[in-house]
């Protein structure tokens, strides 16, 4: 029985999580849960699974969760050092990185110096410190294993070869709601509209990076740091239907697909009982009722974040976390309504035109590269920089 942490156990992954764990009593156990301020959400989870060690964000939320838990033994603790006592917990084999944004580097590194191995869900993890992460990983003789759907078909398609006969990685897209929309059509978008994803059910943020395409630029930089690939040998194609999850082409022409409806329970069940495949986790798929699989090229005239992916990856050092963070800032303002859809695109161009590059020798480089973003993302909207197009 493997015995599992999460961090983020109330969003979207890890409530997902939690399912798979449920539908396999037998192979996993909860032993560390950590969230934010959804103590509602979360006493139902730690009634449910009954975890040892559980931590919230903030003090007052963890003493709303020891008045509901009282009665169940558990300990409960809060804040930052919370997140990285749940993350490296003593008990747990495998620890689940599903908390949104760079809020997750910390507790992870954590998790992979108290040798845990990582089910990673968390983009900003590598994008963020992905030289440093994977070194400690190396170091520590530790594994990431893939929760996102896309590398985790990219991970199940490199065992058809060698990473020395890789000639490209192909990451797929579904292209999100906006695929269709004309540059013009683009200007007056609502919120309600970039959070309706065509085919999956996510949290908030990454829904949003889904419509304008950053989330497929941040899995560009995911992917040169987990597979070891350089950034000129990944490649973006839009595929609507959302049934081919990644692919991989070798040198001798063949390409290598992972199919499977779009359903988070398949990857994240995969990640937990590697190398092992369990029954019935998602839904099966019928191709011929799927019919028909199309594809296109991202048009980076219409989703220029991408191509701000492919620049920072390329600047190296702190550009990446400087990119995350500005776009973390701009999302949240967007979500908010202090901004328009476009703004996004503008406020992430800004911070990083205004950035010079340094080296990321450790784990404060990246904190404080972070910080500088969000910073600077900020006086940028507040300085009335970016066009308003709400």
């Amino acid at each position: 029985m493997k015995r599992i942490s999460i961090l983020g156990s109330t969003g979207s992954i890890g409530q997902s999580t939690l399912s798979v764990v449920e539908k396999f009593p037998d192979r996993f156990k909860v032993v560390a849960l950590a969230a934010g301020n959804n103590v509602e959400l979360l006493e139902q989870q730690v009634r449910r699974f009954r975890p040892s060690l559980v931590s919230v964000l903030s003090g007052k939320s963890a003493e709303a969760l020891n008045t509901r838990c009282g009665d169940l033994g558990v300990r409960i603790l809060s804040g930052i050092e919370g997140m990285i006592q749940v993350a490296a917990a003593e008990e747990a084999d495998v620890t689940v990185s599903a908390i949104v944004g760079t809020a997750g580097l910390v507790p992870t590194m954590a998790a992979i110096r108290a040798g845990k191995d990582i089910a990673l869900a968390n983009k900003e993890v590598l994008v963020t410190a992905g030289e440093l992460v994977m070194a400690e990983c190396r170091e520590r003789g530790t594994r990431i294993l893939p929760v996102d759907s896309e590398h985790s078909a990219i991970f199940q398609c490199l065992l058809a070869g060698e990473n020395r006969d890789i000639r490209k990685l192909v990451l797929t897209a579904s292209g999100g709601p906006f695929r269709a929309f004309t540059k013009r059509d683009l200007v007056s978008v609502t919120l309600e509209q970039a959070l309706k994803h065509p085919n999956w059910s996510m949290g908030r943020k990454i829904t949003i990076d889904s419509a304008t395409l950053m989330n497929k630029g941040l899995e560009v930089i995911e992917a040169r740091w987990l597979f070891g690939v350089a950034s000129e040998k990944i490649e973006v194609l839009v595929h609507p239907q959302s049934i081919i999850h990644s692919m991989v082409e070798y040198r001798d022409g063949a390409v290598v697909a992972q199919l499977g409806m779009p359903d988070m329970k398949g990857p994240i069940a995969y990640a937990l009982s590697y190398p092992e495949r369990l029954p019935d986790v998602s839904p099966a798929l019928d191709l011929a009722r799927v019919g028909t699989l199309t594809f296109e090229e991202p048009d980076p005239d219409r989703f220029p974040c991408l191509a701000y992916a492919y620049t920072a990856l390329e600047a190296g050092g702190s550009m990446p976390a400087v990119l995350s963070a500005a776009n973390e800032v701009a999302v949240n303002c967007f979500l908010e309504g202090k901004i328009g859809y476009g703004d996004i695109a503008r406020v992430i161009k800004t911070a990083m035109d205004g950035h010079s590059p340094s080296a990321v020798k450790n784990v404060d480089d990246a904190l404080r590269a972070d910080l500088w973003a969000r910073r600077e993302a900020e006086r940028i909207i507040g300085a009335g920089r970016v066009a308003s197009s709400k």
